[in-house]
C-alpha cells in the first residue's frame, strides 16, 4: 500500500478536528474524500502533509512512519500537496512557477520533457507561459498550481478541492486535465473535492468523512449506488 492512514486524530492547538479517519491509496491509484464543509477534508490532507499536529493514529507512506514529519521531509519522500486556494507565486511566471517546483531535481532533459508535457495538458498556460501568477484567472491559477506540483517528479499527488472557485466549465476541463494526468502518468493521486460527480470522474474509490471520522468506504461504482450518498453528494 502507498499510502495507509490508521485511527488519525488531528489538532490545531488545542481543538481536536479529526478523531478517527482511517483511509489508504495503493499505488497507481486515485482515491477521493468526501464531506460536508468542517468535515476535516483538508485537516486530513494537511495531517499527511505535516502541516497540522497529529496527536495519535499512524500515517504511513511506502512502509515509512511519516506521522509528525516536517512538511519538506513529506514532500521530500514524494507527496506533493496542492492546496485549497492555489498557493499561486503571484509575482512569478508560469514558467518560474514550473521550474520551481523541480528545484531538487536534477535531471534537465527530464524537465524540459515534463514542462512540455503539461503544456500540452494545459495549453492556457503555454498560451501564458511569459505571464505573472497574478495575471491568471482562476482556473489557470489551478493549473499551473497543479503542474508545479507534479514538477516535483511524486508519487502520491495530493489535491484539495482543484474545482473550488471555478465555473463548471472550466472545473470540468481543470479535471478533464487531472483524468490525463493520471492516466499519461500512473501517478497515484488523493483528492479532496465538494463535487462528487467531478471527483467520482477521476477516482476508483472514496471515503466519506463526518465530523471529523471516516464513515464509509467504497468504490465508485459502491458509492454511486448508494442511496445516501447520491442524495447527499450526486444531486439525486
Amino acid at each position: 500500500m502507498l499510502l495507509e492512514l490508521e485511527h488519525v486524530a488531528a489538532a490545531y492547538g488545542p481543538v481536536q478536528v479529526l478523531e478517527d479517519v482511517s483511509l489508504s491509496v495503493p499505488e497507481g491509484s486515485a482515491v477521493g474524500i468526501l464531506g460536508a464543509n468542517g468535515a476535516g477534508k483538508t485537516t486530513t490532507l494537511r495531517a499527511i502533509s505535516g502541516t497540522v499536529r497529529v496527536p495519535s493514529g499512524s500515517i504511513r507512506f511506502k512502509g515509512n512512519d511519516i506521522r509528525g514529519k516536517r512538511p519538506e521531509l513529506v514532500a521530500a519522500l514524494g507527496i506533493a500537496h496542492v492546496p485549497e486556494g492555489r498557493g499561486a507565486l503571484a509575482n512569478l511566471t508560469v514558467q518560474e512557477n514550473l521550474r520551481v517546483g523541480a528545484y531538487l531535481r536534477k535531471d534537465r532533459a527530464g524537465i524540459e520533457s515534463d514542462i512540455a508535457f503539461l503544456l500540452d495538458l494545459f495549453p492556457n498556460l503555454e498560451r501564458r507561459y511569459g505571464s505573472n501568477g497574478s495575471a491568471l484567472s482562476g482556473g489557470e491559477q489551478q493549473m499551473m498550481a497543479i503542474g508545479r506540483a507534479f514538477m516535483a517528479k511524486p508519487t502520491l499527488l495530493v489535491l484539495d478541492e482543484p474545482s473550488l472557485g471555478l465555473a463548471p466549465s472550466t472545473a470540468k476541463t481543470v479535471y478533464t486535465a487531472i483524468a490525463r494526468l493520471r492516466d499519461e502518468t500512473g501517478i497515484s493521486m488523493l483528492v479532496v473535492e465538494q463535487n462528487a460527480n467531478l471527483a467520482f470522474s477521476v477516482v476508483d474509490s472514496a471515503v466519506v468523512l463526518e465530523t471529523g471520522r471516516s464513515v464509509l468506504t467504497g468504490s465508485t461504482a459502491e458509492l454511486r449506488g448508494n442511496d445516501e450518498i447520491r442524495r447527499a453528494y450526486l444531486g439525486g
